[in-house]
């Protein structure tokens, strides 16, 4: 098969490592793509927003399977654009990705469909949680205690955009249930947990996700399939019956309340920085996995997980506020040398030297049989890399895991 994986971050490089690994591959392509997918296949520059570029590349590659990997393209109707020139796609319809794109509308299927979230609240007033009702790249929610948090956290959400959802403040560890679907049915992926402040103590502000790991312990396969019919197949279902079935990843972000799981938020896409840290364990072939759920057919496909991993993001020294640019990169080698996964989230080549091009630069992710291995060889392999202002949060994966 002849693929052409959409976007440039750290995701899509785990998502390319992965596929790379098919014996059904014949051929891989990155729309734009980065230094670390070069290595695995062929980068055509072409951006994940320009849908009419993306349909033309994908008709001349003969592209038999089109992976998208960011919301943005989706939400905007890339996948809609592709299907109507014949070209299969892995990821949802604008009207389905709508449960991403629109927080009122998630939470308007999530009433339809009986799945227990936080409640709506008329008004903002503390404690409660402000959200952007579009996309913001993972930073448009604010966590609200005290009436100072709630001004700044209505003036920081405004900025992206005018429609806000104000909801009940829930306390409990969070979980990210990612499941490749095809419509109707769906496969869940190994549980994963991810660190969404800037700083070490989960201070700071939301990023768009500064490490994770996976599995999250005290989840065996029946309680990860307790979740899936909790949070996955009401929503499919849903879906399905507007009219607007669901193909691609869902990811269903849970937190975990003294009451049972309830659900946060819905993404139309891969988690980044989860995928990171689940795409590793995958036993089996993802890209079958894929063009099964493209084409409707994820009935008898089968894939299991095995092992940890734990991803640490490096990011630029400003971010979130800003990134970094060209900014000279050193010991990516030197890492993977020592058993780690490095993948590129941030980076461009200039005269033939590798730097940093973004705020959040490399993903390094480390794999062991428990979530402890992994995180010492996460950390070994991040201790191997520099570049100016470079900084990771020290605690990633910290707490017991069960």
């Amino acid at each position: 098969m002849k693929i052409l994986l959409v976007g440039s971050g750290g995701r899509e490089h785990a998502l390319a490592w992965k596929l790379a690994q098919s014996s059904l591959l014949a051929e891989l392509h990155a729309a734009p793509g980065s230094p670390g997918i070069a290595a695995l296949g062929q980068c055509h520059p072409v951006r994940a927003e320009d849908s009419e570029g993306l349909v033309e590349l994908s008709r001349s590659l003969g592209a038999d399977l089109v992976v998208v990997g960011p919301e943005a393209p989706l939400v905007a109707g890339l996948a809609d654009e592709l299907r109507r020139n014949g070209v299969a796609v892995f990821g949802p319809s604008a009207a389905a990705a709508a449960i991403e794109g629109s927080k009122v509308f998630a939470k308007d299927v999530m009433r339809s469909a009986g799945v227990p979230t936080a409640a709506t609240l008329p008004i903002a007033r503390p404690p409660c949680v402000v959200k952007a009702d579009g996309l913001a790249a993972g930073k448009g929610v604010a966590v609200c205690r005290t009436q100072e948090e709630l001004d700044a956290g209505l003036a920081a959400v405004s900025a992206f955009g005018d429609r806000l959802v104000i909801e009940e403040l829930l306390e409990g560890p969070e979980i990210s249930l990612l499941a490749v679907c095809d419509g109707s049915a769906a496969i869940p992926l190994a549980l994963a947990r991810d660190y969404k402040r800037a700083y070490d103590g989960d201070v700071g502000p939301n990023t768009g996700g500064m490490g994770s790991y996976a599995p999250v312990g005290g989840y065996d396969d029946a309680a990860v399939g307790e979740l899936q019919r909790l949070a996955v197949e009401p929503v499919l279902a849903e879906l399905e019956q507007r009219g607007t079935p669901f193909v691609g990843c869902l990811f269903a972000g849970l937190i975990v309340t003294e009451d049972g799981p309830r659900v946060l938020e819905y993404n139309c896409r891969f988690g980044d920085p989860e995928t990171q840290s689940i795409v590793p364990l995958v036993d089996g072939d993802l890209l079958e996995m894929c063009a099964a759920a493209a084409a409707g057919e994820l009935a008898g496909v089968s894939v299991g997980s095995r092992g940890a991993a734990v991803t640490l993001v490096l990011a630029a020294g400003g971010y979130p506020a800003s990134g970094a640019t060209g900014v000279p990169i050193a010991g990516v080698e030197a890492a993977e040398v020592a058993g780690a996964l490095v993948f590129h989230a941030g980076t461009g080549m200039r005269a033939g030297r590798l730097v940093a091009t973004g705020g959040r630069v490399l993903n390094v992710v480390g794999r062991g049989e428990t979530v402890d291995a992994a995180r010492r060889a996460a950390y070994a392999g991040a201790a191997e890399i520099s570049f100016e202002g470079m900084r990771y949060r020290a605690d990633i994966a910290a707490e017991p895991t069960g």
